[in-house]
């Protein structure tokens, strides 16, 4: 989740659909919160891009994920699996177990977040070795610090897909396998119908499946 403010003293929180959002995180402000969420314009994006989408399953890395991955999958009306990871410390995957069939598919992983990309390629290499035939990444935030880029590049993904909450420019010239998708229009609409007094809401309510 991301939180930019606007000159109305309005918080937007920006994640990947409503079941990553915490509603009770409102109760924290004395201002209004709106929430935003990336999940229509990845579903564009994967039917633009990837031409056996049908054939895709969706991923979670984590099984914390799991709620975000069933809503990609019932809109696409594929099927979903999940990695099961124990850490030993931060940044760490002591071990990985997935559970779902990837076999002969195009496995799509998707998550809030990646930072040091340490459990994104892990779970690529899982899933290549399950027998996926390709694994794409598709996060909201891309932080990619420190190993990240040199982990992305080594890595098996066809394309690690994020939006632009995070300028990506630099390290998508040290990282041709990055790709990002542009919701500034999304957000502009947001803080428009914010400023004007108008419906947030009515912005993916009115969002074709």
């Amino acid at each position: 989740m991301q939180i930019q403010g606007n000159a109305n003293q309005n918080l937007i929180c920006i994640a990947l659909n409503l079941q990553c959002l915490f509603i009770f995180f409102q109760g924290f402000f004395d201002i209004p919160v709106d929430n935003l969420y990336a999940e229509p314009a990845v579903l564009k994006w994967i039917k633009e891009n990837i031409l056996e989408w049908k054939n895709c399953i969706i991923v979670s890395p984590d099984a914390g994920g799991a709620k975000r991955v069933t809503s990609i999958a019932d809109r696409l009306n594929v099927d979903f699996a999940l990695i099961h990871k124990e850490r030993k410390k931060a940044n760490e995957v002591d071990r990985m177990v997935l559970v779902g069939d990837v076999r002969d598919r195009v496995a799509i992983l998707v998550d809030d977040m990646a930072d040091t990309c340490g459990t994104i390629c892990h779970a690529a290499d899982k899933l290549i070795s399950a027998g996926a035939t390709k694994v794409y990444a598709i996060l909201t935030h891309g932080i990619f610090s420190g190993p990240a880029i040199s982990r992305i590049n080594n890595a098996c993904f066809e394309a690690v897909v994020v939006t632009n909450t995070i300028p990506q420019e630099e390290k998508m010239k040290h990282c041709p396998k990055i790709q990002v998708i542009d919701i500034s229009m999304i957000l502009a609409e947001a803080i428009r119908r914010t400023h004007n007094g108008e419906s947030v809401s009515y912005l993916f309510s009115h969002v074709p499946l």
